[in-house]
């Protein structure tokens, strides 16, 4: 009886691009043969990848948002206060000269003339608080922006023979490894998949230093 070899078929390998010829096998979730070239194991990957995301980012995710949240919350109150600071300053240096104006004369200021003065700070306070808010994308942005995910190169033992039972011959997978959360100063937190989050900040209690000089976007508030 003749010998009849498989149909093969050659796929180029992710990363090195290299062709890998393999038999080509009916759908895993239809048994369709390849032919049909249906998308069940391509919509499949896709939902898996989903709940692989959510089951070990979402986390990282929160925490990342919670990070950023806060500390455009600080930079936007720093900044606010900075702004209502100088009003603040301006104001009674108004409310100064008014007083030695008339105090040449030997009386006071009419009231009328100190709620002006007042009304005006109070419209002040209020602009400056809208433009703060009004600065949260950009700064939500930035600190958006320093926030790094790294990914453990090609070659790392842990990529190249991953402890997974029907690769390496290990012991199964089961859920042990977790994602790294990394703050400078706070060591390592695990959190739950294999990325290393860097994330750099100061502690909270320090609050953030900003210096209100230069433009957010090259501004170290950190």
């Amino acid at each position: 009886m003749p010998y009849f070899r498989p149909e093969v078929m050659l796929i180029k390998h992710s990363r090195s691009k290299k062709p890998i010829k393999i038999m080509d096998p009916d759908c895993a979730i239809c048994n369709q043969p390849a032919l049909a070239q249906c998308e069940c194991e391509a919509k499949g990957l896709d939902v898996a990848v989903r709940q692989a995301e959510q089951r070990m980012m979402t986390s990282v995710f929160t925490d990342i948002r919670t990070w950023v949240r806060g500390h455009a919350q600080d930079y936007i109150l720093s900044y606010f206060s900075m702004l209502t600071t100088r009003r603040r300053d301006s104001h009674a240096q108004r409310l100064h000269a008014l007083h030695a104006h008339y105090a040449y004369y030997r009386t006071h200021p009419h009231p009328s003339e100190i709620a002006s003065a007042d009304a005006e700070l109070k419209r002040g306070i209020d602009d400056d608080w809208k433009a703060s808010v009004q600065r949260y994308p950009e700064v939500l942005e930035y600190f958006y922006g320093l926030v790094r995910l790294d990914l453990p190169g090609d070659e790392e033992p842990g990529v190249r023979d991953p402890p997974l039972s029907a690769l390496g011959g290990g012991a199964a997978f089961g859920g042990g490894r977790k994602v790294r959360m990394q703050e400078p100063g706070r060591g390592i937190a695990e959190r739950g998949g294999g990325v290393l989050c860097r994330r750099p900040c100061r502690s909270r209690r320090r609050g953030p230093r900003v210096d209100h000089r230069l433009p957010l976007r090259r501004c170290r508030a950190m």
